[in-house]
């Protein structure tokens, strides 16, 4: 079984400010994309295609990938952009954001663990600790799911190659205007073909960055585990 990972790292990231993306951000002196390729090469995928935004295909942060492309406009049209870059030998596809840079080895590894297990769509989640509340357009309060049910959902995601190429190819263009908006995730897309996507455990570590505050959690992380 031949096993590559999709790393999304095209975003802008305006919500984390400063003056490169956000993959190419800083955190305790490295970019963060720099971060993800070092646990993706302790992983088990053999190729690693890095999506970025156009211009920054040669920046030394991307070293650790084995082929780099451009992105697109949405997220879903970068993770297409990757599986067409991927060689045709691969059975499993990873997908995993580069803003989850802390995101350990072993988890890649569970994921794959889980596709080989026969599972088609595998993504890892945390149970939800806080009520949530789903609302309509006036704020207005219409459910409360019994959180129980819930999972926060992380990358890397992981399928079966043919089923994902299979999911990206029923939604067709990633647009605003389209009848199926552009999904937030590529297990969204398997959903909307009908077919099952399983859950593993997540990991802590697997937290997105996003806002600066989650850079200070990041380095707290950093400054935790060079304690051990």
């Amino acid at each position: 079984m031949t096993v590559a990972c999709i790393l999304v790292a095209a975003g802008r990231g305006e919500r984390l400010g400063g003056d490169r993306p956000k993959a190419f951000a800083e955190l305790a002196g490295r970019p963060l994309v720099e971060y993800a390729l070092r646990a993706l090469a302790r992983s088990r995928a053999h190729d690693v295609v890095a999506v970025v935004p156009a211009g920054l295909e040669n920046d030394p942060a991307l070293d650790g990938a084995t082929r780099v492309v451009a992105g697109g406009a949405t997220r879903q049209e970068s993770v297409l952009l990757g599986l067409r870059a991927l060689p045709g030998s691969v059975d499993v596809v990873l997908v995993h954001d580069a803003a989850r840079c802390l995101a350990p080895p072993e988890l890649f590894d569970a994921v794959v663990d889980a596709v080989a297990a026969r599972h088609d769509a595998v993504v890892p989640g945390l149970a939800v600790v806080d009520t949530v509340k789903q609302v309509d357009d006036g704020g207005r309060v219409i459910a409360t799911p019994d959180r129980e049910a819930l999972r926060a959902v992380q990358t890397p995601q992981g399928f079966r190659r043919s089923v994902l190429e299979r999911a990206h190819a029923a939604a067709g263009p990633a647009s605003a205007g389209s009848a199926d908006p552009p999904a937030s995730d590529d297990a969204g897309l398997v959903e909307r073909l009908g077919l099952p996507v399983y859950v593993v455990p997540g990991h802590p570590d697997a937290f997105k960055i996003t806002q600066p505050m989650d850079l200070l959690l990041a380095e707290a992380v950093l400054a935790a585990k060079a304690a051990l």
